[in-house]
């Protein structure tokens, strides 16, 4: 009895938490991210903030959990006592496990998708290049007859470009451990030379980013009414990974035409979950990144200020700091909440 009650407690904590944090992250979160457009055009400063508005209500609602709910009860609660549980707990520890569980087993789907997907273009891919990805240094490799700048020498992460007879997908970056490069020799045949390397650079972007993990932990923190921050990041990785992958105005354009061409070419299905295609958004996605890329000047590439780290690191020592001296005094707050919502 003591167990069970223990994890309807500790689900409780965590599905009240992570149901308000949610709320509050839905009713907030387009008022931050257009004053954060207004002060900074980064699109990968906005991506990165729409990703951890996202994650924010699950991560907060853990630790919580992992770090004050369960010891709090461990340790506080007496084992003797034969305590009846209330009908509040059992509810809302049964939505926690459900939850959980449903994110996990969202996260399966669209692993296997993925891996089904990624398995029937592999029966008739064929190889034509491999090079490390990173974002300093370019190298030029040879595919047959056209030459791909690959991108960095010095990063650890090896991708393979694979050129697959199907039209769809023309062009996408598929996997979280091992990732690669899939492009269609319909898309190969659309494209000249300079624009498939933009191309395959963007692609590359993704990979460094690891935008297909990011896809994944969305899967696994699913939480209802976030689908519209979830479209705005994908939209925001795009437009993120555009930027990163030209650097003056002339690569832009050339990107910007390999996105007018391969749109054109709609795919026999859609592509999975867990990959990261050159166009798969909707049209109106694709005509912003398009005159967005158009309008490219070397004032939009403009690194963001390095102080954001600097930040983040002397804000999390201070709560570090705080709940340390603080923990003790807290375990016994929480312990008494959770008596009071047991009752």
């Amino acid at each position: 009895m003591f167990a069970v009650r223990g994890i309807a407690v500790s689900f409780s904590i965590f599905v009240l938490l992570y149901g308000v944090l949610s709320v509050a992250v839905c009713a907030v979160w387009r008022s931050v991210w257009r004053r954060v457009r207004h002060y900074h055009d980064s699109a990968a400063g906005c991506a990165n903030l729409l990703f951890a508005l996202r994650i924010t209500p699950f991560v907060i609602a853990t630790a919580v959990t992992v770090v004050f709910a369960v010891p709090s009860f461990l340790l506080l609660e007496p084992r003797e006592v034969n305590e009846s549980i209330g009908t509040v707990p059992v509810v809302l520890g049964i939505c926690g496990i459900a939850l959980v569980l449903a994110g996990m087993w969202n996260s399966v789907l669209a692993l296997v998708k993925a891996s089904r997907m990624v398995a029937a273009w592999s029966r008739q891919a064929q190889e034509i290049g491999s090079s490390p990805v990173g974002s300093s240094i370019l190298e030029p490799k040879i595919l047959e007859s056209k030459v791909v700048d690959s991108t960095i020498v010095d990063s650890k992460i090896p991708v393979s470009v694979l050129r697959i007879a199907a039209v769809a997908p023309p062009l996408t970056a598929a996997g979280i451990f091992r990732p690669r490069v899939w492009l269609s020799a319909a898309a190969e045949l659309a494209l000249n030379d300079r624009e498939l390397q933009s191309a395959l650079r963007h692609e590359a972007v993704h990979v460094r980013r690891r935008d297909n993990l990011r896809k994944l932990v969305l899967r696994i923190v699913a939480f209802p009414g976030m689908v519209e921050i979830e479209n705005s990041w994908r939209e925001s990785t795009e437009m993120a990974a555009d930027d990163a992958a030209v650097s003056s105005a002339s690569e832009a354009l050339d990107l910007a035409a390999a996105v007018i061409k391969l749109s054109r070419m709609a795919p026999l299905e859609p592509p999975a979950e867990l990959t990261t295609a050159l166009v798969h958004s909707p049209a109106e996605s694709v005509n912003a990144r398009v005159e967005r890329l158009i309008a490219w000047t070397e004032r939009s590439q403009t690194p963001a200020g390095g102080y954001s780290s600097l930040y983040a690191r002397c804000a999390a020592a201070t709560v570090l700091a705080t709940l340390t001296i603080t923990y003790s005094q807290l375990l016994l707050l929480v312990h008494a909440a959770t008596e009071w919502l047991v009752r």
